[in-house]
């Protein structure tokens, strides 16, 4: 059986169109009364009642059950509850449109239908050209393989940018540009909906336009609404700090992947000291040159993080890269076995954990 919606009541036209675009806003599934009959059936039942004035004052609504969630809702002129009350009818307050919409919203949001919250990986570079976006971008492909929802967040406004490396660039869609001001509460299939999207990832990138670095409300603003469509998003974190502590501190998980080589594992073991303090969860993954003879276990234990998992060089990888053609992943090659021994071991913590 699905749980009980929110309650908009009114038959007044313009209202009602607002209260709609309210619930939409906060990305909640509410049932529509406009008489007092409907209203009625609905009263206990419904979780949040949003009641115009125009409804306040039937018999068949003031009668009613008392209960609370019941809010007094109009347009335009502020109006008291002083009549609703007078009329027997308790409300928990008045909320006059536009003014209240924020708080609408609100409490509309805090009527959704709980989600399994997406999992947020943040992947990390222990040095410059450690292989993170590729990781990132490989991580939230395997992802969708598995069925699982995909967003990707790309931090690094001084990156390539992961449009580019998913062969998106000149695809439709909302970048960080559009959002770097956006804060509250968003819609979190509209968000997703209005991305460019690649082998079923949705992908927010910096763009070619310009850096616009997005404020912090904004990075906040859009995990949220990506964690309430389940599955997994994916950052991909810059190594200068003020874009890459907000990362660390929205991650459930950080994945900083290290070259098996000296001056990797030299530089990796600054940045380890840099976010191991206000991260969740830490791990290293290795990354393993063909020339390498360090030993994944030995880098882990410089850097001073457990090991996640290693991969050796995949064939062709670097030939594509280098040539700008699309990330595209071998089902069986390195980098794909390495992100579902990642994913089995993530998601399936995630799950737990709820």
């Amino acid at each position: 059986m699905a749980a009980p919606r929110p309650l908009l009541a009114t038959n007044d036209a313009d209202l009602l169109d607002d209260l709609l675009r309210l619930a939409a806003t906060a990305d909640v599934e509410v049932d529509v009364a406009v008489d007092p009959v409907a209203v009625r059936t609905r009263w206990t039942a419904a979780p949040l009642v949003l009641l115009g004035t125009d409804l306040a004052g039937s018999s068949l609504i003031t009668e009613s059950p008392s209960r609370v969630g019941v809010l007094l809702v109009c347009r335009g002129s502020p109006v008291d509850g002083a009549a609703a009350r007078a009329a027997g009818l308790v409300v928990d307050g008045v909320f006059t449109l536009p003014q209240a919409e924020g708080q609408l919203v609100e409490r509309l949001a805090s009527c959704a239908a709980p989600d399994v919250a997406a999992r947020v990986v943040g992947v990390l570079g222990g040095c410059g050209g450690a292989g993170a976006s590729v990781l990132a971008c490989a991580l939230a492909l395997t992802a969708v393989r598995r069925n699982e929802p995909a967003l990707l967040l790309d931090l690094d406004a001084v990156g390539g940018g992961l449009d580019l490396l998913l062969g998106v660039a000149d695809e439709g869609g909302l970048r960080w540009p559009n959002l770097a001001g956006v804060s509250g509460r968003l819609a979190g299939a509209a968000l997703r909906a209005a991305l460019p999207a690649v082998q079923g990832v949705s992908v927010l990138s910096y763009g070619r336009q310009g850096r616009v670095e997005p404020s912090s409300d904004a990075i906040c603003a859009v995990v949220e609404a990506g964690r309430r469509g389940g599955g997994l998003i994916v950052i991909d974190m810059p190594r200068y700090p003020s874009a890459a502590e907000l990362g660390v501190g929205l991650a459930d998980e950080l994945i900083m992947i290290v070259p098996a080589d000296v001056r990797a594992v030299s530089s990796a073991v600054q940045v380890a000291e840099r976010v191991t303090g206000s991260a969740r969860s830490v791990g290293v993954v290795v990354r393993r040159p063909a020339a390498s003879t360090l030993a994944a276990e030995s880098v882990a234990e410089v850097v001073s993080l457990p090991l996640l998992g290693e991969t050796r060089a995949e064939p062709g990888l670097a030939a594509l890269l280098c040539s700008g053609r699309p990330l595209r992943l071998r089902r069986r090659g390195p980098l794909s076995l390495l992100c579902e021994r990642l994913l089995d071991d993530l998601l399936g913590r995630g799950r737990e954990a709820a």
